[in-house]
């Protein structure tokens, strides 16, 4: 990753959080305005563009569970997982779906990842931006079984070993995690053999049958195996400690990962978890969306779920929503380019 490049992603990530405070502020006033008098006449379907056990899915069916439980909906939430095409099924299935307010996606920075890499006929502007929930952390694995204690004796053995050698484990191919498996081999002059697996949880239990040799799963993919002694995190892929200080291991905490800037892998990358409805959707429509998402984040339930997930629990709506997704569009555009993993024309 060029000098320049970590830069732009190393403030990029420091002025996010003072900009959603903003946003926040802002929008909110916007929309009450507004008004919420539209709701759901049927059941909505929530779609998934990721396979099962994933983070994404994992918060999805979190949701549905909050909602069922406060009675937050008069209708159903009924979460459906589109995988297919690195989640190109999802993506093209809410795109078909203009004005259809019974049908909202969760997003991952596949949003942006797989039209890039595929070529596929879709774009973030195809969809209605409805609200950016969190940001999800990446955080380096290995195998507890093994030596390293650090993020650098591993990148250091890996080296030491020679040119795919070491095995790395990740979901999807030329998505996020090999992104970063790309970025810490520019920095590191590591080469990694990447394995891609279907979603995250799958990623978590080969880590652990040691088919591979480390991961960069989400911290939520992978917290239960690293509460049962299986798994070690060497560090966290932010500039800065995630805040929370519960202990989750018998003596670790999520706060004592350190950020692998300090093990001498400069890489800064935060994933979106937002969602969107389809486009030509009425503000009206939108509106009774942020005001439930409003309402799910201020359960004790979300707040419990932002921790377990070590969640950077960044929120926007609106315009700062829009602003973000396109800076993360032009990111990811020079992210793909430099992997070489941009489609061809």
């Amino acid at each position: 990753m060029h000098k320049t490049q970590k830069s732009f992603t190393s403030k990029f990530g420091r002025n996010i959080l003072s900009a959603a405070v903003g946003a926040v502020v802002a929008f909110g006033t916007g929309f009450a305005a507004v008004g919420s008098a539209w709701e759901p006449t049927k059941s909505v379907e929530f779609v998934v563009p990721a396979g099962t056990g994933g983070g994404a899915d994992q918060m999805a069916r979190f949701i549905q569970g909050v909602v069922t439980k406060h009675n937050l909906m008069k209708q159903s939430l009924i979460v459906v997982n589109k995988s297919g095409g690195a989640g190109a099924e999802g993506f093209l299935d809410v795109k078909g779906a203009a004005k259809d307010p019974h049908k909202i996606i969760i997003t991952l920075s596949n949003l942006f990842t797989t039209p890039l890499a595929t070529g596929i006929p879709f774009n973030w502007k195809d969809l209605t931006p409805v609200q950016m929930l969190a940001l999800d952390q990446f955080v380096l694995w290995v195998n507890a079984d093994t030596p390293y204690k650090t993020a650098k004796e591993y990148t250091t053995a890996v080296k030491a070993a020679g040119p795919n050698k070491f095995k790395m484990g990740g979901t999807g191919s030329k998505q996020e995690d090999q992104i970063i498996t790309v970025a810490i081999e520019k920095l590191t002059g590591d080469k990694f053999i990447y394995i891609p697996y279907k979603g995250g949880g799958e990623v978590a239990v080969q880590l652990v049958g040691k088919h591979v040799d480390s991961t960069v799963n989400n911290p939520i993919e992978a917290v239960e195996q690293w509460r049962a002694g299986k798994l070690r995190a060497l560090c966290v892929f932010d500039d800065k400690v995630m805040p929370y200080k519960a202990k989750v291991t018998a003596t670790l905490s999520w706060s004592d990962i350190p950020p692998c800037k300090t093990q001498g892998m400069d890489v800064d990358y935060q994933m979106l978890r937002g969602i969107f409805m389809p486009g030509g959707v009425t503000k009206e429509q939108v509106a009774f969306y942020i005001e439930l998402f409003k309402k799910i984040q201020a359960t004790p339930d979300w707040k419990e779920f932002m921790e377990k997930g070590a969640f950077d629990s960044t929120t926007l709506t609106g315009d700062e929503f829009v602003k973000w997704l396109t800076k993360e569009e032009q990111r990811h555009q020079s992210l793909m380019s430099e992997a070489g993993f941009l489609a061809k024309k």
